[in-house]
């Protein structure tokens, strides 16, 4: 824990007390966004300290060109950026003509933010001092709207506390904006056009190199004492900006209210030509509902959201703000309603990383928003690889592979490869077998095989092909060897052997071969189409048989234990808890050569693959393993935690699943790795879900039926979560008395609870003990 500084809430993250140090980290933390759109926690008005603004448009990114001393042959020509959007929150106020900027105030008293989870709102309040000694109280809520998603809202408050004053509101748009994110400071847009009609402003503007057309708008009303006024303002335009004033001259205990609303639309969804047009659209259909009416229509549709994904925690307040946040910053980032889109590792919270893809998505998203949602968001998820299956394909192409072998990119944002760290583009080669993973999972959780034959196993075959091709026959071996690889564990690079990427290529071939059986047993036309399509011939899947049936895989006998990689032994084993704590983090204290010849794991990568392949494995076999790796692993990675502590609540180590739990949980809440302020670690919350419900609850899919081993940390009375599994809404209870189930809807279900058969009616709750 690197801060700790958010009150325990059990539905709101609330920070109380102003002060400038903590202004970047909350404008992470309190981040907003609604699938389509997104924005930090950046002040209305002007702010003159440190901070870093950020506003983002989903689906919208820059090519920027790559940067590296060392061109290789293969390198993505760009590294995609998610960019910093034209700027529509901006409101400037002046009390007597002096600006409101917390950062040159006298003083700020009573300074709290609230971000209500439960309702989807984020607010600020405070009372300000100004150098000219008038005395104001501010309160500021805004949210963007799940409802109309093109849209957001602000209510901006001002109350004279000191005497008789005027209050000046100058909202305005624009588009002159930077990236905190850029290799070689381009231009990402270019404005054509900055117009107004009325007391709406708009701002069109396109993305260098893609092309993206946008259109920012705007419109407001202003308010004196609740009552709305008719204040009309002439448009002040600049080139990069529109911006209307609005004064309103306040008593004492007076109040001017400015309700601005705003958004983005874009020729994703929309005519370019059309784009100021669809705003105008937008901007009647907010201003007719008014901000009350929209602010209702949000909490409903976060009481939707909620009905299915809260997990409650009892007795353990920071436990359940933890959860309750993660859960939040997911459904904000993705709601499954575009399988153009995806979610990217910080959202719409900050910049770094760039793309909007990893293989976070299929091994650690896939399994939340199968169970939190309609399977159709799941079924989106991997539509958006079949999508990209092409450019796989042309990205293994251009690294010398044949025969429509397909090697998805680590970081994408239309399928190209565009991370430009060699370590990874050419050698993180496992994230093939995450997307393999997660075609089998969603077929096994949601008992949907449709996707498989329609779309699922041409990726299959594409995937196979690549590791196929991508394995060496090894005289000395006598067996297939993959070579120069970096598993998960990227405090490693350029190795050969990584057991869990040797596992998944095996598993990956052996599973398309399967499949490929089933769909010609069942799907005729399919098999028909997909032989033609591919070209795949007996003889080919041979040869792949061959390399799955001839797998090498590192192996000590002393220690009876599978080698995360070749030569793993051969370092100084020195464990995590023998390092000098000053030493820690070692990716922000050693070299990077120190690193590399050091045991030191980022995050589970042998365990990675006992994960996901957990019943290929026994107890015991779990047990050793972690017991070996886990002691050298630092988890400097978000993802590291969630998979720790599942394993570690199957082994019933629940103090120390517990303890992996509240990292991963609260990893931005109390800024573990000290980088808060870049952003949060979106794709790594959906694993917070995963400790409760696959390492507490013990949830697992055995033989077509849900199976449940529940725990209970010590820390908490009771837990529960809601799961829908084939479209059976299924709700579990756990205490420290025994467990409890509950069945909507009119259907039998049949589980497992500590591998005993339960069939549970709907309508009825079963119990069990301890």
């Amino acid at each position: 824990m690197n801060q700790d500084y958010i009150i325990p809430n059990v539905w709101s993250i609330i920070e109380e007390g102003f002060d400038k140090e903590k202004v970047k980290s909350s404008e992470s933390l309190f981040s907003i966004g609604n699938g389509a759109m997104g924005q930090r926690a950046n002040f209305e008005e002007q702010y003159s300290g440190h901070t870093f603004q950020g506003s983002y448009i989903a689906g919208v990114y820059y090519p920027d060109k790559t940067r590296v001393g060392w061109w290789k042959n293969g390198y993505p020509e760009y590294f995609a950026k998610v960019i910093n959007a034209p700027n529509w929150i901006g409101i400037d106020v002046e009390i007597d003509g002096a600006s409101l900027d917390l950062n040159t105030c006298k003083k700020v008293s009573q300074y709290k933010r609230e971000l209500n989870m439960k309702e989807g709102w984020y607010q600020r309040t405070f009372v300000a001092t100004l150098p000219s000694d008038q005395e104001i109280e501010v309160k500021v809520i805004r949210f963007l709207s799940l409802d109309i998603d093109e849209a957001g809202a602000i209510k901006y408050e001002v109350k004279a506390l000191s005497g008789n004053m005027e209050v000046s509101f100058s909202p305005y748009v624009d588009s002159g904006i930077t990236n905190e994110d850029t290799n070689w400071d381009d231009k990402f847009w270019n404005t054509t056009k900055v117009s107004s009609q009325g007391q709406q402003g708009f701002i069109e503007a396109h993305t260098m190199k893609t092309n993206f057309a946008t259109c920012t708008f705007m419109e407001s009303k202003v308010f004196h004492n609740g009552k709305e006024v008719a204040l009309n303002s002439d448009a002040h335009i600049e080139e990069h900006k529109v911006r209307f004033t609005y004064k309103v001259t306040l008593n004492k205990g007076e109040s001017a209210t400015l309700h601005k609303f705003g958004g983005y639309t874009v020729s994703r969804n929309h005519e370019a030509t059309e784009l100021v047009n669809a705003a105008k659209a937008v901007l009647k259909k907010v201003t007719t509902m008014g901000f009350d009416a929209l602010l209702d229509k949000q909490k409903q549709a976060w009481e939707k959201i909620w009905e299915m994904s809260d997990i409650t925690i009892e007795g353990d307040i920071k436990a359940q703000q933890g959860i309750r946040f993660n859960i939040f910053q997911l459904n904000q980032t993705y709601l499954g309603k575009d399988s153009r889109l995806n979610i990217g590792p910080k959202g719409f919270t900050g910049e770094k990383y760039g793309g909007s893809t990893y293989w976070d998505t299929e091994a650690y998203c896939i399994p939340f928003y199968m169970a939190t949602k309609d399977q159709l968001v799941a079924r989106n998820l991997l539509k958006y690889r079949y999508n990209h299956l092409e450019k796989a394909i042309e990205n293994a192409k251009k690294l010398g592979f044949s025969n429509g072998a397909a090697l998805y990119p680590m970081v994408t944002m239309n399928g190209e490869e565009c991370h430009n760290e060699w370590e990874i583009t050419f050698e993180e080669i496992h994230r093939n077998g995450a997307i393999a993973f997660a075609i089998y999972n969603y077929y096994r959780f949601t008992g949907d095989y449709s996707y498989i034959p329609e779309m699922g196993l041409e990726v299959l075959i594409a995937i196979s092909r690549f590791w196929q091709q991508r394995a060496t026959f090894s005289k000395q071996k006598n067996k297939f060897v993959i070579l120069g690889v970096t598993g998960p564990n990227e405090y490693e690079n350029n190795v050969n052997n990584n057991w869990y990427t040797n596992y998944l290529a095996k598993w990956c071939i052996n599973y398309t071969l399967e499949q490929i059986g089933k769909v010609k047993d069942g799907y005729s036309d399919d098999h028909k189409r997909i032989i033609g399509m591919t070209k795949l011939t007996t003889a080919e899947m041979e040869s792949w048989k061959e390399v799955a049936d001839n797998m090498y895989f590192p192996f000590s006998e002393e220690l009876g234990i599978n080698l995360q990689q070749d030569g793993f032994l051969d370092k100084e084993l020195i464990t995590v808890a023998n390092l000098d704590r000053t030493q820690r983090p070692i990716n922000q204290k050693w070299s990077w050569d120190r690193i590399l010849r050091s045991p030191y794991i980022k995050q589970a990568d042998t365990l990675q693959g006992f994960y996901l392949f957990e019943d290929h494995f026994s107890l015991e076999e779990l047990e050793k393993h972690f017991d070996f790796y886990e002691p050298f692993t630092v988890h400097e990675s978000s993802l590291s935690p969630c998979v720790h502590s599942i394993q570690a609540a199957k082994l019933n180590r629940m103090d120390q699943a517990y303890t992996f739990y509240l990292r991963t949980s609260r990893l931005d809440l109390d800024d573990y790795n000290k980088e808060v302020e870049e952003g949060l670690h979106i794709t790594s919350m959906a694993g917070t879900w995963m400790s409760i419900v696959e390492g507490f609850g013990g949830m697992r899919v055995v033989d077509d039926k849900l199976s449940f081993t529940p725990r209970i940390p010590k820390q908490w009375k009771a837990y529960s979560f809601k799961v829908n599994f084939r479209n059976r809404i299924l709700k579990v209870k756990v205490t420290e008395a025994g467990a409890s189930f509950d069945l909507e809807g009119t259907d039998e279900m049949s589980i497992r609870v500590k591998g005993k058969r339960l069939v549970l009616k709907a309508g009825e709750t079963i119990s069990t003990s301890s």
